[in-house]
């Protein structure tokens, strides 16, 4: 277990870094942390004491590193503010209560999971029946469907709201998963299409004068090969579904919120103002679930934005 972590991590594939050169590795290196270090202050805020996160010199790290540090950039690290994210005063005098942040992280997981998924199943059937039987002006319906994704969601949110009314979907799970898998629909479809004009048809052709039907083919011959393409579709519309905040703060209700719709509520609760360190703390919490399936699914997700453009 711990080998196929550190491979994940990259430790032990020197060959990379052999053909690469130690300059170049170094340059990439050095690029990545200044990608990564918005994300590092917010992580490292988030275990700052409250009146810390806004000092000026900012405070860097949570240890002098053997005295390489002046001691005025060393904060030191607390946990009151994870506490705090699923239980605290919401009146100054106040006793502690529940948040009810725990509801709200599962909200998100299971309306991104679920609305994903779907997206997945019936984008990639779709994606499947547009490359292998095209219909006539098929380009057209594609960039009809692809429409759907050219405005901004503000754009639409008035006809959403008044069919969401009529049918009785405000504030449901079911309304606001079909409404992130609708959006989501577009997305995989083109992408899971792009994979299988890369397929060849020759094997399918095989299959099918050996007496397989169009189903197996599908299931047994064609998404075997595209395991790549799903995984990166799925990682893609995660992240646009995990971080929407529109549609989430209008069409949910108190039960089915997600975290950024209470995050925007939560900062400035309990009468301090805004408490920054608890922000970053909701925020550092909120990159765990989306950073674990990247992270697992990482092989998959190089293979498939790169799918038919290099060689393995």
């Amino acid at each position: 277990m711990a080998e196929s972590i550190l491979g994940k991590l990259g430790f032990g594939r020197a060959s990379g870094v052999d053909k690469a050169g130690w300059g170049r590795t170094l340059a990439v290196a050095i690029v990545a942390f200044i990608y990564f270090l918005p994300v590092l202050f917010i992580i490292f805020t988030a275990f700052k004491p409250q009146g810390d996160a806004l000092l000026v010199p900012p405070t860097l790290s949570p240890t002098s590193l053997f005295g390489l540090i002046p001691d005025h950039f060393v904060f030191k690290p607390t946990l009151e503010n994870f506490g705090s994210v699923f239980s605290r005063s919401m009146t100054p005098d106040g006793a502690p209560e529940a948040t009810g942040f725990d509801r709200y992280f599962f909200n998100s997981i299971f309306i991104a999971s679920a609305s994903v998924l779907l997206a997945l199943v019936i984008g990639t059937l779709a994606a499947f029946g547009f490359s292998r039987y095209p219909l006539k002006g098929n380009d057209t319906y594609l960039f009809i469907i692809l429409t759907t994704r050219m405005l901004p969601a503000i754009v639409v949110i008035i006809p959403v709201i008044l069919m969401f009314r009529v049918v009785g979907l405000s504030g449901s799970y079911l309304g606001i998963i079909m409404l992130y898998t609708a959006f989501n629909l577009a997305f995989t479809i083109w992408m899971m299409k792009s994979f299988f004009d890369e397929l060849s048809p020759d094997v399918e052709d095989a299959a099918r004068l050996d007496g397989s039907s169009g189903m197996r083919v599908f299931f047994k011959i064609c998404l075997p090969q595209v395991i790549a393409g799903l995984a990166a579709t799925f990682v893609f519309g995660l992240i646009l579904t995990w971080n929407e905040f529109l549609f989430a703060l209008l069409l949910s209700g108190p039960d089915t919120r997600t975290v950024p719709v209470a995050m925007n509520q939560a900062v400035s609760s309990g009468g301090r103002g805004t408490d920054w360190t608890l922000l970053a703390a909701i925020e550092t919490l909120f990159l765990v679930p989306v950073f674990l399936v990247t992270f697992f699914l990482q092989n998959h997700l190089l293979r498939g934005v790169t799918f038919g453009t290099v060689k393995r």
